[in-house]
């Protein structure tokens, strides 16, 4: 060190203070001294540190307040125990923080390489600023919570540990999935994607796990499970929250072990696989239900990855809004089109409670009917009384509850239809049932539940 490395220290302490200054000068660094913070910021060009040192309680005020004062990097020392002291001084901006009384080689340590790390940041600041960092492959968006997402997709795509993704349906879950997979030295195999969700829960072990020839009913060959095709690459695993808790043991061992065991062989065998998962549910509250294993769960919320819904995504959404139409109209082999000014208002106000995907299925129908280069308002059919229909569940069956004898003619909109026919037999039937008896597939009655508020019942194990 020179003693072009300028020191300020503030305590209220002049043993310590004294003591701290002969430590920092003996190690060749120009070293100042205050007494309280007032007499700091009145006494000395705060800028012109190159770290301050500063104790946590001072007369007057705090010495956390000499964060909002200058550019300095401020080291706070505290006499307390406390952690919380700690935490809440680097939150508040405090670079480093160093318990009293401290040894003289770990002060000089921390403040060498708070000294050096400022130095790099400043030369870094001198340099011209890099243009931005591109967004991920795929996604589009630039407002605060999408680059902080793009951050944290590039940083933990180079490891191998498991992802969870938090988000409402049709935000982009799956895109994010692909994005880590794309950015990680796996990309050259292809990513395995499955929606529990879609799957018959009788059929849910044998497709993830695979079966031997035999092992039940129907089983005529041996079948590769999906886990186990997924070797050397990434699974993800869509609405893992629906995946019942026998097929939630198995994947836990495949997370513990590295193993897979096929459903009817008593043979286990290795395999090398990255999980991604992803849900719209609070999974901390499915393990408070019982719904969901307490111990997979903490296995698989290693990194979490947040997508914001398109509401709070601000002008993202016209920047979606335009990149899906020109993609569109590609996919289409439609002449290009563009937003009316009116169309234009209307995406940007509504809620979209569907998310991109709503946004989506709105602008190719409107591609599809337009009849001229603009759309208007009117051909992306945003509902305006959505936000009444939106209530929750329980609001509705509420008010269905309070239908009077004297409205036995009013119809019901198939949607009521639908929502009542389930609450009605979900305890009796299950949910292959249910869907043939709706005449839907199980994938669209799940979709349904998810867009009504209808969560599915699980069975206990």
């Amino acid at each position: 060190m020179t003693a072009q490395n300028k020191v300020l220290v503030v305590e209220d302490e002049p043993v310590i203070r004294t003591a701290l200054r002969r430590l920092l000068e003996r190690h060749e660094y120009s070293v100042q001294e205050a007494g309280s913070v007032k007499e700091a910021i009145e006494n000395h060009q705060m800028d012109d540190f190159d770290i301050v040192i500063s104790d946590l309680r001072l007369p007057g005020a705090p010495g956390t307040d000499l964060i909002k004062a200058t550019k300095t990097p401020v080291l706070i020392m505290t006499s307390y125990s406390s952690m919380r002291s700690a935490i809440d001084s680097m939150k508040m901006g405090a670079v480093d923080y160093i318990s009293k009384p401290f040894e003289h080689e770990e002060m000089l340590e921390t403040v060498a390489r708070i000294v050096e790390e400022s130095a790099s940041r400043k030369v870094v600041a001198s340099k011209p600023t890099p243009p931005p960092e591109p967004p991920v492959y795929g996604m589009i968006g630039s407002c605060p919570q999408m680059m902080e997402l793009f951050r944290r997709i590039r940083k933990v795509a180079m490891t191998n540990s498991t992802v969870l993704i938090n988000g409402e349906s049709g935000t982009g879950k799956e895109l994010v999935a692909r994005a880590i997979h794309k950015l990680s030295d796996r990309n050259e195999a292809e990513m395995i994607s499955v929606n529990c969700a879609a799957i018959p829960e009788n059929l849910i072990e044998s497709e993830l796990f695979g079966h031997e020839k035999g092992a039940f009913t129907g089983a005529t060959a041996n079948r590769t499970g999906l886990v186990e095709a997924a070797s050397g690459s990434t699974l993800f695993l869509d609405e893992i929250g629906e995946l019942p808790l026998e097929a939630q043991a198995r994947l836990l061992r495949v997370l513990q072990e590295n193993e897979i065991r096929k459903v009817g062989s008593v043979q286990s065998k290795k395999v090398d696989v990255r999980l991604v998962v992803a849900t719209h549910r609070d999974l901390k509250q499915l393990v408070i239900d019982g719904d969901f294993r307490e111990d997979l769960y903490y296995r698989i919320n290693v990194m979490t990855l947040i997508i914001p819904p398109l509401k709070e995504r601000g002008n993202d959404i016209l920047e979606l809004a335009d990149a899906i139409l020109e993609r569109t109209c590609k996919r289409l082999k439609s002449p290009m089109l563009k937003f009316s000014s009116e169309a234009t208002q209307a995406i940007a106000s509504y809620p979209w409670p569907g998310n991109v995907r709503e946004l989506e299925n709105a602008i190719e129908r409107a591609v599809v009917l337009a009849e001229s280069e603009e759309i208007g308002a009117e051909l992306l059919a945003i509902d305006t009384s959505l936000r009444a229909q939106l209530r929750p569940i329980s609001e509705r069956t509420a008010a269905n509850n309070t239908m009077t004898q004297e409205d036995p003619a009013e119809e019901l909109s198939l949607e009521d239809y639908f929502q009542r026919f389930v609450l009605e037999h979900q305890d009796q039937m299950n949910e292959t049932q249910l869907a043939r008896k709706l005449g839907i597939s199980r994938k669209c009655l799940w979709e349904r539940r998810q867009r009504f508020g209808l969560p599915r019942k699980k069975k206990q194990a």
